[in-house]
């Protein structure tokens, strides 16, 4: 079955290119009225609501279906699939055009600088290597302290091994056990994030393993080994005891980072107040002891989860353009040799916009309810046209009858033009058709068909503008943000504590407040205290 593409008959290209030729000229046949005819034209192409749909063969010019329904229609054509299904039916606004630039075409000129490319990959991995080679270093050194001496290097003889010493043997491997795992749980992990500055407490980890390593092999090659010719009965029992003092200082020395790393920000000690810029959503979240780039870290754990997707092209949709008549005029030669009638004017010009300033808040209120309704109306299409088209598929051993057997995508095939153009005009008017492409859409309702997704379920992913994570166009294994801060990053977070995350326009501002304490006390209620009376009067209905 071949790919099915949705192609908008008052959207083609070259229609369009047709009806810019005839207004050209209509423009020189009709001289000024043509700016009139052509707003009036645009206006009445704007109000129009398509509803039918035809079915066509290639290479067959008879129709398979014809519904004709309120002046419009859309053609559904059996072709290769187009890519630019969102371009051709795409109502482009003041910050796009046709023939402008739009920053996807920038994209295609931009260049990963190095760090992207192999600095930040060299940085994220670089303290977890160093992290390891030190772990590995300190696991490895109680079963070296124990191995050594059965070697007999240098004629080394460390005797027989006691009960007590293989008591000892097994204690010490159940512990490397214990030891390894925990090892592996707390520190082998992936990094979330590269931060501009040391993790101050995993550095005191690290270093205070180092200092007990180098220590203990320090009294291990002044005191052991140079006694190895002085060798008595219980000599290796001590060596083994040696070790495993070692391996219980690594456990303790785990427990600790357990508690600095894991157990002592859990407890809620601030709330942040998160605030985006430019569209202003805002959400709270309560944190514990944190650094100031472990919080920012944190938050943006709970941007990418919470926080809707930013759609720029949203900010002005319903705003009116500038006129020219609500600019201010000024007279910088002064008012010598100027009429009375052109300072009247003037003063006329002035009032009239002032007046306009003053209504300006009424008409945003009324463009925003125009808008809110023209989104609940083709919502509200878009549902229907989702509920009729999953009308029409059923599974083979639901169908009673010869049927013919489709894949999910090819079903999806079949249904999709009966929905697409009330999605694309929702999509349209919600400024999500640039994130999504004909493939996307055809994906999402094949998987939704072979899950037995119902219609609803299909459509909610284009209901709302999302949550950042599941943003497609834009979602990368790595984002870069710049923290900026007037304090020091390895400090922690304080009452006050103010600071900010960039990412292109989008900048978060984050101000902390340090949770109250809570005073409680107890009060006791009397039974005799809790017992009441019913009081009646005249005027009362009881």
């Amino acid at each position: 079955m071949d790919v099915e593409s949705v192609r908008s008959g008052r959207s083609d290209r070259s229609e369009r290119s047709h009806r810019s030729h005839g207004s050209h000229r209509s423009r020189h046949h009709h001289g000024g009225q043509s700016g009139r005819h052509h707003r009036s034209r645009s206006g009445d192409r704007n109000s129009r609501d398509d509803r039918s749909v035809t079915i066509k063969a290639p290479g067959n010019g008879s129709d398979v279906e014809n519904h004709t329904q309120e002046e419009e229609r859309i053609e559904v054509q059996i072709l290769p699939q187009d890519d630019n299904w969102g371009d051709n039916t795409t109502a482009y606004t003041g910050n796009t055009s046709e023939t402008g630039f739009s920053m996807e075409d920038m994209r295609k000129f931009t260049k990963e600088t190095f760090e992207e490319k192999m600095g930040f990959d060299w940085c994220r991995h670089l303290s977890t290597a160093i992290a390891a080679l030190l772990s590995l270093v300190a696991f490895l050194s109680p079963i070296a302290m124990v191995v050594l001496p059965r070697l007999k290097i240098g004629g080394w003889e460390a005797g027989q091994c006691s009960v007590e010493c293989e008591g000892l043997l097994i204690s010490m491997a159940f512990k490397l056990l214990i030891l390894l795992i925990g090892t592996i749980a707390l520190f082998f992990r992936q990094t979330r994030a590269t931060m501009p500055r040391v993790f101050v407490f995993r550095l005191v980890v690290l270093f205070l393993v180092f200092i007990l390593t180098f220590a203990f092999w320090l009294f291990y090659g002044v005191k052991i080994m140079q006694q190895k010719e002085n060798v008595s009965e219980d000599f290796y029992y001590r060596i083994v005891q040696f070790a495993v003092h070692l391996l219980d200082a690594l456990l303790f020395i785990h427990y600790i980072a357990l508690i600095l790393l894991e157990i002592r920000q859990l407890q809620p000690q601030f709330v942040i107040r998160v605030v985006r810029s430019p569209d202003g959503e805002s959400r709270c979240y309560t944190v514990g002891y944190l650094s100031i780039q472990r919080a920012a870290v944190w938050i943006l754990d709970q941007y990418y989860k919470d926080f809707p997707i930013y759609n720029p092209y949203l900010e002005n949709v319903a705003k009116r353009p500038i006129k020219v008549s609500g600019l201010k005029f000024y007279n910088v030669d002064g008012n010598n040799g100027q009429p009375q009638n052109a300072q009247s004017s003037s003063r006329a010009i002035f009032a009239a916009a002032a007046r306009r300033r003053d209504s300006s808040h009424n008409e945003r209120f009324h463009e925003e309810q125009d808008y809110e309704r023209r989104v609940k109306k083709r919502r509200a299409r878009l549902v229907t046209a989702a509920e009729e088209a999953f009308t029409h598929i059923k599974r083979m051993q639901d169908e009673q009858g010869p049927a013919i057997a489709m894949d999910p995508h090819e079903a999806a095939q079949a249904v999709f033009p009966s929905m697409a153009r009330p999605l694309q005009k929702f999509l349209r008017i919600t400024r999500q058709q640039p994130r999504y492409t004909m493939d996307s859409v055809l994906q999402h309702l094949a998987m939704c068909i072979s899950h037995d997704m119902g219609p609803r379920a299909f459509i909610e992913k284009y209901l709302s503008q999302g949550v950042v994570i599941w943003n497609d166009k834009d979602y990368r294994n790595m984002h870069k943000w710049v923290l900026i801060c007037d304090q020091l990053l390895t400090r922690e977070i304080e009452h006050n504590t103010v600071f900010q995350l960039r990412q292109n326009d989008v900048s978060i501002l984050c101000t902390v407040r340090r949770l109250p304490h809570f005073n409680i006390t107890e009060e006791v209620i009397d039974p005799k205290m809790n017992k009441f009376v019913l009081r009646l009067n005249s005027e009362t209905s009881v």
